[in-house]
């Protein structure tokens, strides 16, 4: 759908792509990420039972037409941000794996905890909802087994380069890192006040310490 815009000269007309039933107008990767935010936000806000097309259509401004045009239902929505989450694990993965930096890696994780807490509420509401939901679950654990295997391909490039020690294999190492990484990641959002830069700081220094070779 157009309207037509009169300039203040009234000498030409634009048109303006207006949001309106059925699919959004612009670019479908950058619409279905808006789709995505929007739904991060409720669900953080009101839980997981509380995040309805209609409220994530509201949120973005959209009709809920405009959202089953990308998402099926509430369950393919919940999905497409459990994979996006993910992603974002990934990224953090693909700028430190070169020199195998997990001081880069846990810094960049807590910040965005601390930073971006609704990343950390969404994440616990989508873990609690994989009870319930098996294809969930089964995505969350492909997802997070592939993390868990390139994480402990970092680890072992810091073996190999004599930053990290070799006493321990890579993939427990790794998955002892990790798990202190997920305890900060719920806590840190619930207690920001205790999370500063220089707790950061400290729990960075302290985790390096334990995992430097003896």
């Amino acid at each position: 759908m157009l309207t037509q815009t009169n300039d203040p000269g009234g000498a030409e007309n634009t048109a303006r792509p207006m949001r309106g039933p059925g699919r959004p107008v612009g670019d479908r990767e950058e619409k279905r990420a808006e789709l995505l935010r929007a739904a991060t936000s409720v669900i953080a806000e009101q839980g997981f039972a509380g995040a309805s097309l209609r409220k994530v259509a509201e949120r973005a401004g959209y009709t809920t037409g405009a959202v089953t045009y990308y998402f099926a239902n509430k369950s393919d929505l919940v999905h497409a941000i459990a994979e996006s989450r993910f992603d974002r694990y990934d990224t953090l993965l693909d700028a430190v794996a070169p020199e195998a930096d997990i001081r880069g890696l846990l810094q960049q994780w807590l910040e965005m905890s601390v930073g971006e807490p609704e990343f950390s509420h969404v994440m616990s509401q989508l873990l609690a909802n994989t009870q319930f939901d098996a294809k969930l679950r089964e995505t969350i654990a492909r997802r997070y087994a592939s993390y868990r295997a390139r994480f402990a391909d970092v680890v072992r490039e810091g073996q190999r380069r004599g930053t990290i020690r070799d006493d321990i294999s890579a993939v427990i190492l790794g998955d002892q890192i990790g798990a202190m990484g997920d305890g900060l990641a719920i806590i840190a959002p619930l207690e920001p006040h205790n999370f500063g830069a220089d707790k950061i700081e400290q729990i960075l220094d302290g985790v390096i310490r334990l995992i430097s070779p003896p």
